[in-house]
């Protein structure tokens, strides 16, 4: 099988489609009360994950206080899962399940090329978001990116993704056995090279190992910094603030990102001992392990959206104003709180309300 997320060799059949003395059959025929289950499971997650990402979209683009640079990112980052749960993971449960490919040559391509994109743009979205972070943080005096700077970040990271992908596009391939169809990928042979092994090792490396170690860099220093920074007792009620929030947005991205590794980890795991060590996935049981690995990689993309109300109050009114948990007034207003609409407003109000008490007492004194 191959990693993201061609599942043919379940059925005993090689990358080259051939059968090796199971003529095509499926060998691994689940009882319906196993695939009622893995189907609730799947679909759920699906549910909750295009939901809850398109909602975050909407919380940030439609609210001017929300479009910064990290949420740019996080923009990025919510399509990508979003995409990627909506287009592939339904498709790949029912691939794995019944192990016949149903969908065309054209989506067989798109099926092995986008998630490997789709993973790629979210993970270093993260990784945007980390050195952003450090930089506003550990070098404030320079100068952040600004909204078009921010675009051609994005734009960058999609055409490197799309490029890292081609491969599983251009060699992917459907064949038909016996009974069915599969879709597979049909690797090239070199005498000298695996080119196989070599590309999913590359992969692996690229698109989990190398941003999660960039991450856990840049997130290390900006955690000492902003934790063992402790606020003098004179310290300006604004720095109080703004030290409290650069915390809470650290922490919240931390948060995502160790989920994130946590749910890949199995999956990266089972596919680089596959390729090493391909007879310990002659098992039966095999079908179930990988139904459950990867379960869990996709579960990663349902699960920032959660983190955000959780951890961020302005998501938490953005969501609950969608959702009509409270009146929506409140969600917007929350929203909006500490616009520059909203401030000026305040700062407005603050000076009127100091002249006029510097006149009242100025009336005071003339009349004693």
């Amino acid at each position: 099988m191959d990693p993201l997320f061609n599942t043919t060799e379940f059925n005993g059949t090689g990358n080259n489609g051939s059968g090796n003395g199971s003529e095509g059959l499926n060998q691994f025929v689940q009882p319906v009360w196993q695939i009622a289950l893995w189907g609730v499971l799947y679909c759920s997650m699906v549910a909750v994950s295009v939901v809850g990402n398109m909602v975050v979209i909407w919380i940030i683009l439609a609210h001017k206080r929300m479009r910064t640079v990290t949420n740019y990112f996080l923009v990025n980052l919510a399509f990508a899962e979003a995409s990627m749960s909506a287009f592939n993971t339904v498709i790949n449960f029912t691939y794995a399940v019944h192990n016949e490919w149903y969908f065309g040559p054209i989506y067989c391509r798109f099926h092995n090329f986008f998630p490997i994109a789709a993973i790629f743009a979210s993970i270093y979205s993260m990784t945007a978001i980390a050195l952003d972070r450090y930089m506003a943080i550990i070098r404030p005096l320079q100068q952040r990116l600004s909204s078009t700077e921010t675009r051609m970040v994005v734009l960058v990271i999609w055409t490197l993704a799309l490029l890292l992908a081609f491969p599983q596009y251009h060699f992917s391939s459907i064949a038909a056995l016996p009974g069915r169809t599969v879709c597979y990928i049909d690797w090239p042979e070199y005498s000298s090279l695996d080119f196989r092994k070599l590309y999913y090792v590359c992969v692996t490396v690229l698109i989990y190992f190398l941003p999660l170690c960039i991450m856990g860099c840049a997130y290390t220093i900006v955690g000492v910094t902003l934790w063992a920074s402790e606020i003098p007792g004179d310290s300006s009620q604004r720095y109080k603030e703004q030290l409290i929030a650069k915390r809470k947005v650290v922490k919240m991205m931390m948060v995502v990102v160790c989920t994130f590794a946590i749910c890949w980890l199995p999956y990266h795991v089972y596919f680089l001992l596959h390729e090493f060590f391909p007879e310990l996935f002659e098992q039966r049981y095999i079908q179930q392990v990988y139904l459950g690995v990867m379960w869990l990689a996709m579960s990663s993309t349902m699960y920032n959206p959660i983190i955000y109300y959780c951890l961020n109050s302005r998501f938490r009114a953005g969501f609950q104003q969608v959702f009509c948990c409270c009146s929506p007034t409140v969600g917007k207003e929350e929203l909006e709180l500490k616009s520059p609409r909203y401030m000026q407003t305040q700062m407005s109000i603050y000076r009127a309300s100091r002249l006029e008490a510097a006149v009242s007492t100025s009336v005071e004194i003339k009349t004693v």
